[in-house]
């Protein structure tokens, strides 16, 4: 007997369920942003963190990708245990996309969750001790995280930023650079990203009122926050003065020259929003300088790549 073929709707029906559990699961890992941290890792190795050696060498050396697939793996666990955490809460701030999210079972997601943390640990260890121990504290970190700091006011803030720029710190200790510039560029991406941080958590007022989040909005108030907002945006502008004025950025200083207009245009946008959907604009632009600014990275020693591509293609 000829074995029962399964029916064409079946197929489909498995094909689309497999679709949907597949971009729940990106969704919970937030895979482009990930993504987009490897590539802020890899151009800031090459350009900030040791431009003296040539990027052949960079991408020839092993440890170094070992480095940002670790990094990448321990970022998409943190990602995990932050919507584990917050499920309740994004139910209310947004719930489309926590509904699509849930369609992967949290057993699948706790499975997922070990696997990426005992790689990062791993591929770290193999690295060197140092990486191995960097990437144990890291995960624990971020669980702390989700689990506790979060719900306590400024400190939640703080340490969100903290651990967004945490993963560029093992590229710092792996090459062992004490340049001052490295600090200036890591203040900066500290202070914006604490700036989205705060519009984020303008952005879910509601739902971390429900949950009990002391949250800068929540304790303070909206007028507060957005002083504090105010606060950080002028605050920003001093590494970029610094950057511009005392170190050799190459083209990159335009990219930071835009950036001070696009601050200083949301500073009249925060104080004119009331609605979660303005919030969200403000958060967008943000998003919009961190992801330029990862690219804006070989503006550094454009001249260089170009030569470099014209030697290629010629």
């Amino acid at each position: 007997m000829k074995a029962e073929q399964p029916h064409p709707l079946n197929k489909r029906l498995g094909l689309k369920t497999l679709l949907i559990k597949s971009l729940s699961l990106f969704s919970s890992v937030r895979l482009y942003n990930v993504i987009i941290v490897a590539i802020a890792q890899f151009l800031a190795a090459i350009f900030i963190m040791a431009p003296e050696l040539s990027v052949s060498s960079i991408l020839s050396d092993y440890k170094l990708w070992l480095i940002i697939i670790a990094s990448s793996a321990a970022i998409a666990g943190g990602y995990i245990i932050n919507n584990f955490y917050d499920r309740e809460k994004d139910l209310i701030n947004r719930p489309q996309k926590t509904l699509l999210e849930n369609r992967v079972r949290r057993s699948t997601l706790w499975s997922v969750y070990f696997v990426v943390n005992g790689l990062a640990f791993i591929l770290g260890s193999v690295v060197s001790w140092r990486a191995g121990l960097f990437f144990a504290a890291y995960i624990f970190a971020m669980w702390f995280y989700s689990h506790k700091l979060k719900r306590v006011l400024l400190l939640g803030n703080l340490m969100s930023a903290l651990l967004a720029v945490l993963p560029f710190f093992v590229l710092f200790m792996y090459y062992k650079n004490f340049y001052p510039v490295i600090f200036v560029h890591g203040g900066f991406l500290f202070l914006i990203l604490g700036m989205r941080e705060l519009v984020k958590d303008l952005e879910n007022l509601r739902g971390d009122l429900v949950q009990n989040y002391r949250t800068i909005p929540v304790v303070l108030g909206e007028k507060q926050s957005k002083q504090f907002y105010t606060l950080l945006t002028f605050l920003t502008i001093v590494p970029i003065a610094a950057l511009i004025t005392y170190f050799e950025i190459g083209y990159m200083q335009y990219y930071f020259t835009l950036i001070v207009g696009s601050l200083l245009v949301c500073l009249p946008l925060i104080w004119s929003s009331r609605r979660k959907r303005e919030y969200l604009l403000i958060h967008f632009i943000l998003k919009i300088i961190i992801g330029a600014g990862v690219f804006s990275i070989l503006l550094i020693d454009l001249p260089d790549i170009i030569s470099r591509l014209q030697t290629i293609f010629n």
